[in-house]
């Protein structure tokens, strides 16, 4: 057991540090030669990619941070359809019970990664895009359910924002619907006030009108200088 309980640890740090890996820092680094944490809302995410640097390598930088999301649940389900086989398992362990909840677990380091980034002394993004990866790794009915609620806010709003915080608050009603296990429910409600949570200062600007929409880039050092 004590093998096993390792492990499932080395899982959930392994998905900490997918989730860290700096995808929109390195775009940004690369293509524009700044660091994007003084650009913008200062978030690494997708979106203060594309506000800084247009709609392609905001594009690729959403792909690449919900595929860290997906790669970080797949972990779970390699170690529960292959380590069988290598007699990993313990004969105690229950993989329906276990398997929802390391799920749930490897979820929520992943999301905490994004955001708060060992490689760049625990910065990150707002982990909308990690978010989505996973939900459609975990369920893939929720995912394409809170991915359809962003996509019509965001279409009538034009705020992403707005649209991220629409869909941290529906996930975990579709999680219900939907009947997913109860360790699915409580990463939603978890999930979705961190991202909330995130988006502390977005709900500022929101509230004094002043948030940004799709379209309004921001001035990077270079054009300021």
């Amino acid at each position: 057991m004590a093998i096993w309980l390792t492990g499932c640890g080395a899982i959930v740090v392994i998905a900490y540090l997918l989730g860290s890996f700096p995808t929109g820092y390195i775009a940004v680094k690369q293509l524009k030669g700044i660091d994007i944490r003084e650009v913008g809302s200062g978030s690494t995410g997708a979106t203060n990619v594309l506000r800084t640097l247009g709609k392609g390598p905001g594009a690729l930088v959403l792909v690449l941070d919900s595929l860290k999301g997906v790669l970080a649940i797949a972990l779970v389900y390699w170690l529960f359809n292959f380590a069988p086989s290598q007699n990993f398992i313990p004969s105690t362990v229950d993989a329906q019970v276990w398997q929802p909840w390391l799920v749930t677990l490897v979820g929520l380091a992943a999301i905490l990664g994004h955001s708060k980034s060992i490689f760049l002394g625990f910065t990150g993004g707002k982990s909308v895009a990690i978010s989505l990866g996973i939900l459609l790794a975990m369920s893939w009915q929720v995912g394409l359910a809170t991915a359809g609620v962003f996509a019509v806010v965001v279409a009538i709003s034009r705020l992403v924002s707005l649209s991220s915080i629409a869909g941290a608050i529906t996930v975990s009603i579709f999680m219900i619907l939907l009947h997913q296990p109860l360790p699915y429910v409580l990463f939603g409600i978890a999930g979705g006030l961190y991202v909330i949570l995130r988006h502390r200062t977005n709900i500022e600007r929101l509230l004094a009108g002043t948030e940004p929409k799709i379209g309004q880039n921001v001035e990077t050092p270079e054009q300021t200088a």
